[in-house]
Formats: structure tokens, C-alpha cells, sequence
């Protein structure tokens, strides 16, 4: 099969099987079988283009050309190899997770909630793949309109609020800043694709360079860097799927992702280093880390605890990609990889506690390590993979983004990063010191003469659950010990960006 197909089925593979769920959706059974059966044929679709990336390959195909340097084409070039391969890998899981999470909770509308998935993994490997950012805006918003039935999905007051935050906020900065900056691009160099080194050295100069990278930074509103990443809090009322869906598979990773591709790609490392007007930027996620940090340390919710330490974490992307040199955009594009497998872990862990406990504060998780030692460990490893400690993922990315601060003597990056690491186990630690080491709360009765929920009679989530929360624990633990394939992956995209 050659790779031009392969590139073309990423994205008609999940839109068929979109299709097919729908055309299924009156038996679960069949329908999750083509869930899981889509999601399996598409990994091994990406799968078959690592080789030829490894090998230096960059496939491509040209699908519509409007006017000369204006088309809607795909180019697989490392960093989008990396991000399909999580993209396509953790929905696998995830479909497994779904299926147990939708079933043990009885959620309504089953069929829409596989069925705007799909459209939004095919159009997250658009995004992956996409060889200029005409392409790269167009999948941007599709990915935004797919997920908005999935942040609503409850359907109470609640979450069609939420849903409302988040589209607002993401179509605006794309719509305001966004397309202005690449209409802005296009005019200044007559191109939009993406070029090893960049394509606006000697086109936008000074001043002017630093105003594009800051439309595009806040334009990319899925990184949520600050002050508009109010709509990910917001995202929160989705069911946990969602939330994992949001936080590590397709989302946020896009947003981080297309602010490294803009950052090497489009601008030049090297040409932002000889502008100097890139500094603010590390002065922007820097506040971001350590503010959302502040903020998931006050939280009790546990998923807005967590949505708060993706904020943090997607910055440190955003940072070590601002720090500007090779060594740290290697650690940016490990981190993408880090934080998708340990903070999938986190909100698949959250799901099960919420499943099997019916918990949804921190303040109620004592002693519940002993009643579920499995999502209790899955959550540790993925606690730990965030404050950056071995052996997991997180230490890999967060030793290459200090790696990158030192040999720039970027203080100001190093001290951020010492800060969050001491905030980010401030946050995570007492929850798994309380699951372990604290004593069960008594139940208390409620208003009703009830117990508080069915509060100790509960072992683990279902099967499909504890299945995807042990393989993401598993493949966080695994990227430290066998970084190799993400390591050449992140190197060959600075390797070209020389």
C-alpha cells in the first residue's frame, strides 16, 4: 500500500467508522465492536508510516490546490508522526474505557457520544498530518465543532453552560486571531506551508515577529495558555471519556502540538532566536505554570484539580518550546507524548473512582487505595509522571526541557520549572498519601435518612475500565524505560529545523 493512501485512510478510516456506528447504533454490541475495530485499524494504518518516517521519509499529497501556495494537503513529517501515533494509540484504550465508563454510569445517548469521537479522531490526524496551516486551521475547527456535542453530552443546565464556554472561547481566538495571523503570514511570504527553519526569516522583522507569534499563540486557544484557558475548566462537565478525550488524546495535545509546528516550522527557531522577540512568551506560560498550579491546589473537585494541572502542564510545552533550542524543543515534543499517557491515566482513574465510589472530591478519597488498589496505583504512576519524577514518561520530557534552559541560562525558565515541580506534588501527593495511609471517613447520613451513596461496598470499576487504566499506567512506566522510538521522532523534527 503506498503512503499516500495511508495518509488518506488516517482520516477515512475513522470517518467511516463514524458511518458505520451510526448505521449500528441499535446494538451496543455491534457498535462497540466497530468502535474498537475502527480504532485498532487506524493504529495500524499509522503504524505503517513510522518506518518510512524513521528512515527519513516525509510522505505527502496534495488534495485541493485554490491558488498557487494556497491547498488542503498532508505532509507526515516527525512531530505529526509522533501526535498521530498517541492520537490513534490511546483511542484504542479509551474506546475500552468508554465502554465500561457509558455502560456503568447508564449513560444516554451512547451512539452520538462514539459517533462524534470518531469525527473528532479523524479530524485530530488532519490536524496531525497536515503540511500547511490552511490545512492545519480547517481540521483545528472541525476538531472544536466534533467535540462540542461530547462537552454537552449530559444535556443538563450544567453542561450545555460549559459546552457554551468552550466554544465560545475556541472559535473566537481562532476565528479572531488566528486566521488573521495566517492570512497575515500568507501575505508577508506568499506560502503556508510548513518548511524545516521556518519561512518568515527576512519576511516579518523585530517588533512585528514578536506581534505574529502572540496572535498565533492566543489564536491557538486549545494550548490554553492564559488568560483564555477559561474554556477547559468549563469542558469539565463532560462525562470522564470526554474529559480523557480533551486532556490527553485529541484537544489540548492539538493545540501544544500546532504551537511547536507553528514555532519550528513556521517561524524558525533560529529566527526567533535572531528577532529576540520571543522572550515575553517564556514570561506568559512561565505565569501559566505556576498560576494553574496555585489554582489545582485550592481545588477539592478532583477533575477541576486536574484540569488545572493540564493547564500547567501544557505550558510547560509552550515553554520549552519559547526557550528556543533544540535540546528544549526535543523536550517539547517528548512532553506532548509524557503528558498524553499520564494524564489520560489521571482522568481514566478519576472515571473509575466516580463509577465504582461515586466520588468526585478529593476530600472524600481516604482510604480508598485499599478498595481500589489498581485505579489507586494507575493514578500514582500518572501523579508522578506529572511532577517529573522516574520512573516514569514525565522525567524524560521535563530533563530535556531543563537540559534546554541551562544551556540558554534561561533562569527565569529553570526557576519555573523547580517552582511548578515542588506545586505539582503539593497537588498530587496528599491525594495518594490519603488513598493509602488515611482512614476511611464514616459514612454520613444525608438529609433523607440515606447513606451517602453506596459508600463502602464498592471494589473496583468495571473490567473494560481497570483494563485501560492498568495499559496507560503501563505505557507511562514504559516511555522512560524505552524512549527510544519518541526520542528519534523529536530529534529528527529539530534535525531538519537546523
Amino acid at each position: 500500500m503506498s503512503m499516500e493512501l495511508s495518509i488518506l485512510l488516517s482520516m477515512i478510516i475513522p470517518a467511516v467508522g463514524a458511518v458505520l456506528i451510526a448505521l449500528t447504533g441499535k446494538i451496543p454490541n455491534v457498535r462497540e465492536t466497530v468502535t474498537l475495530f475502527t480504532a485498532v485499524a487506524l493504529f495500524l494504518n499509522v503504524l505503517s508510516l513510522l518506518g518510512p518516517v524513521l528512515d527519513g521519509a516525509t510522505p505527502e499529497i496534495t488534495l485541493i490546490e485554490m491558488v498557487p501556495g494556497l491547498s488542503i494537503a498532508f505532509k507526515v513529517e516527525p512531530l505529526g508522526m509522533m501526535f498521530s501515533l498517541i492520537a490513534s494509540g490511546l483511542w484504542i484504550l479509551n474506546s475500552i474505557y468508554s465502554i465500561g465508563y457509558m455502560r456503568g454510569n447508564k449513560e444516554k445517548h451512547q451512539t452520538r457520544f462514539y459517533i462524534c469521537f470518531a469525527v473528532a479522531i479523524a479530524a485530530t490526524l488532519g490536524l496531525a498530518y497536515s503540511a500547511n496551516l490552511l490545512t492545519l486551521f480547517i481540521f483545528y475547527e472541525v476538531l472544536t465543532f466534533s467535540t462540542y456535542p461530547l462537552v454537552s453530552h449530559k444535556g443538563d443546565e450544567n453542561a450545555v453552560k460549559g459546552a457554551r464556554t468552550y466554544l465560545g472561547i475556541l472559535v473566537t481566538t481562532s476565528v479572531g486571531f488566528l486566521f488573521f495571523a495566517i492570512a497575515w503570514t500568507f501575505s508577508a511570504t506568499g506560502t503556508l506551508d510548513f518548511v524545516n527553519g521556518g519561512i518568515l526569516g527576512g519576511k516579518v522583522e523585530g517588533p512585528l515577529m514578536g506581534l505574529l507569534l502572540m496572535l498565533f499563540i492566543y489564536g491557538i486557544g486549545k494550548a490554553a495558555v492564559m488568560p483564555v484557558h477559561r474554556w477547559l475548566p468549563a469542558a469539565m462537565v463532560a462525562p470522564t471519556p470526554v474529559s480523557a478525550l480533551l486532556h490527553a488524546v485529541a484537544v489540548v495535545k492539538s493545540g501544544v502540538f500546532s504551537v511547536v509546528k507553528v514555532i519550528v516550522y513556521t517561524f524558525g527557531i533560529d529566527n526567533l532566536v535572531a528577532s529576540g522577540s520571543a522572550g515575553w512568551l517564556v514570561w506568559v506560560s512561565g505565569f501559566t505554570i505556576i498560576a494553574a498550579s496555585m489554582v489545582a491546589l485550592r481545588q477539592d473537585n478532583l477533575k477541576r484539580r486536574l484540569a488545572y494541572s493540564t493547564i500547567s502542564q501544557l505550558s510547560y510545552v509552550v515553554l520549552a518550546a519559547a526557550i528556543l533550542t533544540p535540546i528544549s524543543a526535543v523536550g517539547a515534543a517528548l512532553h506532548i507524548a509524557a503528558h498524553a499517557f499520564g494524564k489520560i491515566t489521571l482522568f481514566f482513574a478519576a472515571g473509575s473512582i466516580y463509577t465504582a465510589a461515586h466520588k468526585t472530591e478529593v476530600s472524600q478519597l481516604n482510604g480508598i487505595g485499599w478498595k481500589m488498589p489498581i485505579t489507586m496505583t494507575a493514578f500514582a504512576i500518572g501523579a508522578l509522571s506529572m511532577i517529573g519524577l522516574p520512573p516514569t514518561a514525565g522525567f524524560i520530557s521535563k530533563w530535556y526541557i531543563i537540559q534546554g534552559a541551562m544551556s540558554s541560562e534561561n533562569f527565569l525558565a529553570l526557576g519555573v520549572i523547580v517552582l511548578s515541580t515542588l506545586l505539582n506534588a503539593g497537588y498530587f501527593l496528599p491525594i495518594i498519601y490519603a488513598a493509602f495511609f488515611k482512614k476511611e471517613k464514616a459514612a454520613k447520613h444525608g438529609h433523607d435518612g440515606h447513606h451517602d451513596h453506596h459508600h463502602g461496598d464498592h471494589g473496583e470499576a468495571p473490567l473494560p475500565i481497570v483494563i485501560a487504566i492498568s495499559s496507560t499506567a503501563l505505557l507511562t512506566i514504559l516511555m522512560f524505560f524505552f524512549p527510544d522510538i519518541a526520542l528519534e521522532l523529536a530529534q529528527k523534527m529539530i534535525g531538519g529545523a537546523q
